[in-house]
């Protein structure tokens, strides 16, 4: 458990950003935080960081994570109280990150109600081992559907990182890009830096997101707001993130 007592006080560097909208936070429904007080010690953490809204998407990956509106709605609720009793001011909501495999192109086919945010917003990842097969038709279903798909840490796919001509085809079908400020801190590893640099500096990046899910990645996120190289790459980048707000 983790004490509001002795927590640091970290200035609100990430202010510019306003929202953070990849997460793990919701407690006790997929790899992120498992506890309520510890959900509330981040959120309180993030705030003071200068995030003003935290959107949390819990993983759907049938198997391992077989989440869906049933199981995510009710928690978020249960936060959403504790936050209110607690006076603290950040709003919070919830959608999903949605891996593509087989049972999701089902579910996109069948046209299910899928978690979104923003502006018809769907956060989708991939396997960090091979590319979907479906990756293709899930982007051209979503956007038929009136959907706009978000690739979540495209930085992270390392399949890609020789082929940087695959980023370029995924937008040019419409797919928006998310990447980690862990990805920029350098947390997994010099390649996936340069990758996540390369896209910012290419203009392909709409949103960055924090990726939370347990106190090593609150502490990189809380030393990459000190270094003022890092986030100036953000400041100067075309980010959607503050339309969120």
């Amino acid at each position: 458990m983790f004490s509001f007592f002795n927590s640091r006080k970290y200035s609100s560097d990430l202010s510019f950003l306003g929202a953070d909208m990849h997460s793990h936070l919701l407690p006790g429904i997929d790899d992120g935080l498992q506890k309520m007080e510890d959900t509330i010690f981040f959120v309180k953490q993030l705030h003071d960081l200068g995030y003003s809204k935290l959107i949390c998407t819990p993983h759907i990956l049938s198997g391992v994570h077989p989440n869906s509106p049933e199981t995510i709605l009710p928690v978020l609720a249960s936060v959403k109280e504790r936050l209110k009793n607690l006076e603290i001011p950040v709003s919070i909501e919830a959608a999903a990150e949605y891996m593509i495999d087989h049972e999701f192109e089902q579910a996109v086919s069948r046209g299910d109600k899928l978690l979104t945010f923003g502006d018809n917003y769907i956060l989708i990842e991939m396997s960090y081992m091979a590319a979907s097969p479906y990756l293709h038709k899930v982007i051209f279903e979503l956007k038929l559907a009136g959907l706009q798909p978000i690739l979540a840490h495209p930085e992270r796919y390392s399949y890609y990182h020789s082929q940087f001509q695959q980023y370029q085809e995924l937008k040019d079908r419409g797919c928006l890009f998310q990447i980690n400020l862990l990805s920029l801190s350098g947390y997994y590893g010099k390649q996936v830096k340069n990758i996540a640099k390369k896209l910012l500096k290419n203009k392909m990046v709409e949103f960055v997101g924090t990726d939370m899910h347990h106190q090593n990645h609150l502490h990189t996120v809380q030393q990459f707001a000190k270094d003022k190289k890092l986030y100036k790459l953000l400041e100067n980048a075309p980010l959607l993130n503050n339309t969120l707000l």
